[in-house]
């Protein structure tokens, strides 16, 4: 068990213990046991489904590639990654995702569909960002006194929403360049292996890069990622309203951002913890919806759509004959794919 394991687990029962210290836990199961269960089903089915608009959104991302792409190997290949979530330590998701569509698509290289990835990953932290920033500027955004926490946090999605936005910019400009100086400062101030990873990404990122310069594609892929957010946080709302929160639909799409950027933290597999402390912090915290709706919330909801996709997802490894050794092994595979594909910046082609 490495170091980032020994991490995500550590934060993850840390958390635990901090959403549910000071209150009982019987008091929290009661709470879920009493819930609308047809109204959670209903969020969970809308969740599920998002996963649906996840693939089709990947057909975009993936046109420069290969623009015929079966949607049917991009929805396996996504059940697949985020069962990988669920399942295995270290977040390896994205690399499971990739390998597996890979196996599915062979025209489709493990680097490019990782590419591809990782500006997904870009455009849903930039969505994410417009939902936080949105939010608090709604007229229905509680006057409460949050202290630093809540300051640091809306600075950093600011902060995000500039910095992606111009890094976006600058790499439509002239990409070649900021990957090198990305991948000289990665080398000269993060340890090696970090700065390996570093290098692997905006390199992907640089294959995936046909998107980012296709105004009709980069419009169509913002379009479906606001979409699939919006569709998301429905689920939120829906489930929300399955506790008895009923702290309206900006709530809920505060709150999906919020965990959105929560989960992101290293965590133990499923998100466990860092999903519950974020949802907690935004609707207890924030909105006063009560301790112990909020956590009933939080455990039930996450429980409930932990369970289909991760079915679905081992459904169609065993259909690929990927067993889960397999799955824990994407990491590396896709690494060494990356690294067979690294363009020598030398002999790149300067910026036009």
């Amino acid at each position: 068990m490495n170091w980032k394991t020994l991490l995500g687990f550590g934060l993850s029962g840390f958390l635990i213990w901090f959403t549910l210290r000071g209150t009982d836990p019987m008091e929290v199961w009661t709470h879920i046991r009493g819930a609308d269960f047809l109204l959670l089903a209903a969020s969970v089915a809308v969740a599920t489904i998002g996963f649906f608009w996840r693939a089709l959104r990947w057909k975009v991302l993936l046109h420069p590639i290969a623009p015929d792409t079966r949607l049917r190997d991009r929805w396996a290949a996504v059940n697949i990654g985020f069962m990988a979530n669920n399942l295995l330590p270290a977040r390896v998701g994205e690399f499971a995702r990739a390998y597996s569509f890979a196996r599915l698509d062979p025209r489709v290289s493990m680097s490019a569909a990782f590419g591809s990835l990782v500006m997904e990953r870009v455009l849903d932290a930039l969505v994410l960002a417009v939902f936080l920033v949105g939010a608090v500027m709604m007229p229905s955004f509680p006057e409460v006194e949050l202290g630093p926490r809540f300051t640091a946090l809306l600075q950093s999605a600011v902060v995000l929403l500039a910095g992606v936005g111009f890094v976006l910019v600058l790499l439509l400009a002239f990409p070649t360049t900021v990957v090198r100086i990305g991948e000289s400062l990665a080398r000269r101030f993060l340890p090696e292996a970090a700065a390996l990873r570093v290098i692997e990404a905006l390199e992907s990122f640089l294959q995936a890069l046909g998107v980012a310069r296709d105004p009709v594609l980069l419009t169509k892929a913002l379009a479906w990622s606001f979409f699939f957010w919006f569709w998301h946080g429905l689920s939120f709302w829906i489930g929300m309203e399955a506790f008895g929160i009923e702290a309206g639909a900006v709530a809920a799409f505060f709150t999906e951002a919020v965990v959105g950027f929560g989960v992101a933290l290293p965590a133990a597999p499923g998100f466990f913890g860092t999903f519950h402390a974020s949802a907690a912090f935004a609707l207890d915290t924030v909105y006063g919806a009560g301790e112990i709706a909020t956590l009933a919330f939080a455990y039930g909801y996450h429980l409930g759509g932990f369970i289909p996709v991760t079915l679905i997802g081992l459904w169609y490894a065993n259909q690929l004959g990927l067993s889960l050794g397999d799955v824990r092994e994407s990491e590396a595979k896709v690494e060494a794919a990356v690294d067979a594909e690294l363009i020598d910046p030398a002999d790149r082609p300067l910026d036009a």
